[in-house]
């Protein structure tokens, strides 16, 4: 008789544990967006960093554009878009407050090395254009899913 009253126990244990995580994925919606969002940003991120590094190894570029032929200026931002990206990756990917941080000092350090200091990697405006649009999607998906919590 035990057996038969554990079971219908757990039966509506389970039942309302399904039922609570339909509820919450409705109410989170945003949120789950924006951690995809995140996450999406922290590929990118590990493609970036990744690329920077592929520069200063020479495994992009001939040999004109060799690490040690670039402006000190070019070498110095490089680097630190190379380290500072993969750290953004991680914290990205890991959606902590952290992260998001990190990835916007990138974001916005680029933007302005490319605006501001166009001598250093060439000044394109679709740099400063996609930055831009990663930053206000950030932006708009960080809002809304602050808007779905309880004050």
């Amino acid at each position: 008789m035990s057996n038969k009253h554990d079971s219908s126990r757990d039966h509506a244990i389970s039942v309302d544990a399904i039922s609570s995580e339909r509820s919450e994925s409705g109410d989170n919606v945003w949120t789950r967006r924006l951690v995809l969002f995140l996450r999406i940003m922290a590929v990118v991120s590990v493609a970036k960093g990744l690329y920077h590094w592929a520069q200063v190894t020479g495994f992009v570029g001939g040999e004109e554009d060799a690490f040690e032929n670039q402006s000190l200026a070019w070498q110095a931002s490089t680097i630190y878009f190379a380290v500072i990206e993969l750290v953004a990756a991680v914290g990205l990917w890991l959606a902590t407050p952290w992260g998001a941080v990190v990835w916007l000092i990138t974001v916005v350090s680029m933007t302005v090395i490319e605006l501001m200091f166009p001598a250093i990697y060439g000044g394109s405006l679709t740099i400063v254009a996609a930055e831009a649009s990663m930053l206000t999607a950030y932006l708009v998906l960080a809002w809304m899913a602050a808007r779905e919590r309880p004050p």
